[in-house]
């Protein structure tokens, strides 16, 4: 037994072996040191020899409990089964049947999880990285492909949205210095696994189907990551389908947008709570909670599919009895994509039979519930969800309602068949017989304290006290002695032995294949579950809509194709259900490419600038996810990508200032941002001194504004740039009323420049001490007294010829030239100090200096 426990651990040197005995998982040498440890469980040694291997175990029927927390403390755990007839003669044999890590974890949990456990992939070539990912308690399967100068920022944004339980790596990665860096700071939880480069193209031809895709690093990628799931899980058998992950057709939102605007992660824990997810989440299925956390992270761009959408909600909200019904229905069914994994795993039990059989009774009625429902969405999405009733029907007349979590006997219900209830019948009178047995041996030998048992080893037995040893008669055949007692048997028990013990194994054989049977007629039904499935989640998320718009007094949006976005009323979606004690002040945005392409918002700090521009890039977005929106009325053109510059913490680990990331995060933006785009911009240039904050700015307002002519929301504290008005460039301020040398911030964002930053008033606010207020006021009063130039558009340009002429003395006109052809705000640092080398030697030798 020992050797077939070392061969098994030497083909899983990494992982901690659990090696079935009998009822028990057993660990060895240092395993057993460690999950001892880790799980607080009697370390000894096998038959109490100190001198035999260290040694624990956990029962096998209550295993899975402990292989999650192995797991979730990191360990990679491998499962070696008893394979054939533990009760035939000689050593049962023993083989790892599945290994076991953070991404091919199934577990009880899942099923009252709504989240996903995803798996992913990556593996590049010169021009390409790949990604391919999974979620085995599902049976999603997909694959990205990325190329081009932003492959790595957009593989990231993928990432951040998938938080793959464990990440695969096959080959070196070009990038592996910034793939460590987004771990730490993103997703420091998520496990790593380098891999080799073997893969299966027959597994990927068998759920691909039409939908292989066209990129040979992709196919790859599939196959690598198919591979690793057959030696690991075993078998991939709920994987049917394989889907692109498509960007063109959605609205693309960056990982600073989906930190900055917590749409389906707080910024707080990482967590769902106080997120737009949260907040929208009226969800009735786990299904459906899974599929609007995907709509929201890919809102959709075509005007036509989100009217569709939008029309299916209206349907939802105009109908409250519809709306009820169906609710009434979904909260009946479970995670069927869930238990039908588990079905395909063979990790099924009867609990889970039982919860798709009452999860398949409901359908019906939630059918009903949108029968006449005109929305080709729900329609649809209904045609997807097959009547089970005759399924439901089987395993209800097969599973015992009362069997829950048995894995051995009482499963099947009496009836269902005339053998397995005959076998039971005998075991059900061995109990008499046994007692009746009991009492004639009692009076036969005089022996009062008598006892017929029964153990796993020695099978059944006569237990006589030493006290009573005198009166064994000679046909009592001794089997066993213990320290006060003596065991023995007869030949009548014996054959009791061998009758009883054939029809409870008969029985146990037969119940066992019994629900193996019902198991495989479930699993051969799984692509229409998992269809069914998709089909009830749509619907789902289509209802949650209705329900948050009703709920929270939301507005159906206006769909435009002429660049514009006006909101009336419009409040912050999360903002506004945090109130307790007073009242959220809407206001209204217009947005255009004529007169209000970037509105430059001045204003006090706390006084609500950078909640207004979160609450429009949150209302367009729920209106491209097909949402009704907070606002009274609101007209919305679909954007191509959300971008967000707002607030930003020292990232001491990388060495990186608060300056260096915001200046990153604008880099980026003007990079990729176009004149569909939505830009946030908050308070850019506030780690550096004031003209160089101010410079910095203005230059990006500049470009925005002349260059790409995104719709813009631009908040800054720097009040000399009001004077950029003009030429799609409007100001805005939030009203503030002075009473009395109090100030209150109205949070009313209104046309006009602010004079005033009022920081002293926010330091009050704050708690600074009485005497720091009045110095500060003080001080305040000699600097304002004080004359400063300061830069200005004006001031620039009547500057610029006397800039100009001292260039000409000391460059070339070359030199000079080949500044203004530079597009600094594009450069990395290192190819500005490059490019400012050659300029100076360039200068150099036509200077001859």
């Amino acid at each position: 037994m020992m050797e077939q426990y070392l061969a098994a651990k030497a083909k899983n040197p990494d992982a901690l072996l659990l090696f079935r005995l009998g009822d028990f998982y057993e660990l060895f040498f240092d395993d057993a040191k460690k999950v001892s440890a880790e799980l607080n469980l009697t370390l000894t040694s096998r038959s109490g020899d100190l001198n035999k291997p260290p040694m624990c175990g956990v029962p096998y029927h209550a295993a899975e409990g402990y292989i999650e927390k192995l797991i979730n403390k990191g360990y990679k755990v491998a499962i070696a089964e008893q394979i054939g007839d533990p009760k035939a003669k000689g050593l049962t044999k023993r083989e790892v049947t599945r290994v076991i890590t953070p991404g091919t974890m199934i577990s009880d949990s899942d099923l009252i999880n709504a989240k996903n456990n995803y798996i992913a992939l990556l593996t590049e070539n010169d021009d390409e990285i790949a990604l391919a990912g999974a979620d085995l308690s599902t049976g999603e399967c997909f694959y990205g492909i990325y190329d081009g100068e932003n492959k790595v920022a957009r593989l990231f944004d993928a990432l951040y949205s998938l938080e793959a339980r464990e990440i695969l790596i096959s080959g070196e990665l070009n990038f592996a210095l910034e793939f460590e860096d987004f771990l730490r700071l993103r997703q420091p939880n998520t496990s790593v696994t380098r891999i080799g480069k073997d893969a299966n193209f027959e597994f990927l031809k068998n759920i691909a189907k039409e939908e292989i895709p066209s990129s040979n690093l992709a196919k790859t990628a599939v196959a690598m990551l198919l591979e690793y799931l057959k030696n690991t899980a075993g078998n991939f058998a709920n994987i049917s389908h394989l889907q692109p992950i498509e960007t063109g057709n959605f609205l693309q939102l960056d990982t600073y947008t989906l930190r900055n605007l917590e749409i389906t992660k707080n910024l707080k824990d990482g967590g769902k709570a106080g997120t737009l997810y949260d907040i929208l989440d009226f969800t009735k299925t786990p299904m459906g909670s899974r599929l609007l956390k995907h709509y929201l992270e890919r809102p959709l761009k075509s005007v036509k599919k989100i009217d569709d959408r939008l029309f299916a909600v209206e349907e939802f909200y105009k109908n409250y009895a519809m709306r009820e019904d169906f609710f009434a229905a979904a909260k009946e069914i479970r995670d069927i994509e869930r238990l039908i994994s588990r079905v395909a795993f063979g990790s099924a039990r009867p609990r889970e039979a039982l919860l798709i059989k009452n999860s398949l009774m409901s359908i019906p009625m939630l059918k009903n519930a949108v029968s006449g429902a005109k929305s080709q969405i729900i329609t649809d999405a209904a045609a997807k969800i097959a009547d089970f009733s005759a399924l439901a029907e089987k395993i209800g007349q097969t599973v015992d309602e009362a069997a829950g979590n048995n894995i051995k006997g009482n499963i099947v219900k009496e009836g269902v068949s005339a053998e397995l209830d005959s076998y039971r019948l005998m075991a059900r009178d061995s109990k008499a017989l046994l007692q009746q047995m009991e009492e004639r041996e009692k009076e036969k030998t005089g022996i009062r304290t008598l006892k017929i048992g029964y153990n796993r080893v020695f099978g059944y037995y006569i237990e006589v006290r030493n006290s009573g040893k005198d009166l064994i008669p000679d046909y009592y055949e001794r089997k066993q002695t213990l320290a006060n007692a003596e065991r023995y048997v007869t030949s009548e028990l014996k054959e009791f032995e061998t009758k009883i013990l054939g029809a409870e194994g008969k029985a146990a054989e037969l119940e066992e294949s019994i629900f193996n049977d019902l198991l495989k007629e479930i699993a051969d039904n799984t692509e229409k579950l998992q269809e069914a499935a998709k089909g009830i989640a749509e619907i789902d998320v289509i209802a949650s809509l209705a329900e948050t718009a009703n709920k929270y007094n939301y507005s159906r949006p206006r769909l435009s194709v002429n660049g514009e976005i006006t909101i009336k009323d419009g409040r912050h979606p999360l903002v506004e259900r945090l109130l307790k004690s007073e009242i959220f002040v809407p206001n209204d945005t217009k947005l255009n490419h004529n007169d209000s392409e970037l509105l430059l918002i001045t204003g006090p700090n706390m006084a609500g600038k950078s909640t207004y521009m979160r609450q429009v890039a949150l209302i367009v977005l729920m209106a491209q996810v097909g949402s009704f929106v907070p606002a009274t009325s609101a007209v919305i053109t679909p954007v191509d990508r959300i971008f967000t510059r707002i607030g930003a913490s020292d990232d001491l680990s990388s060495g990186e200032s608060t300056f260096m990331v915001e200046m990153k995060e604008v880099a980026h933006i003007v990079k990729n941002a176009t004149a569909e785009s939505l830009v946030i911009l908050d308070e850019i240039g506030r780690g550096t001194s004031t003209y160089d904050g101010m410079s910095i700015a203005r230059a990006v307002a500049e470009y925005i504004s002349e260059k790409i002519h995104s719709k813009t929301l631009f908040a800054t504290h720097y009040h000399e740039l009001t004077d950029m008005e003009g030429n799609g460039i409007k100001n805005l301020c939030v009203a503030v009323k002075e009473r009395g040398g109090e100030v209150a911030f109205l949070r009313r964002i209104v046309a006009g420049a602010a004079d005033k930053s009022y920081g002293i008033h926010v330091g009050k606010l704050a708690g600074l001490p009485e005497n720091v207020i009045k110095r500060a006021s003080a001080i305040l009063k000699e600097l304002e007294s004080e004359t400063k130039t300061v830069p200005t558009k004006k001031s620039t340009q009547k500057e610029k010829k006397e800039e100009i002429q001292p260039m000409n003395d000391l460059f070339t006109s070359s030199v000079i030239e080949d500044i203004l052809k530079l597009d600094c705000l594009s450069m990395t640092p290192i190819e500005a100090m490059n490019t400012l080398f050659k300029l100076q030697e360039t200068a150099k030798k036509e200077t001859g200096r």
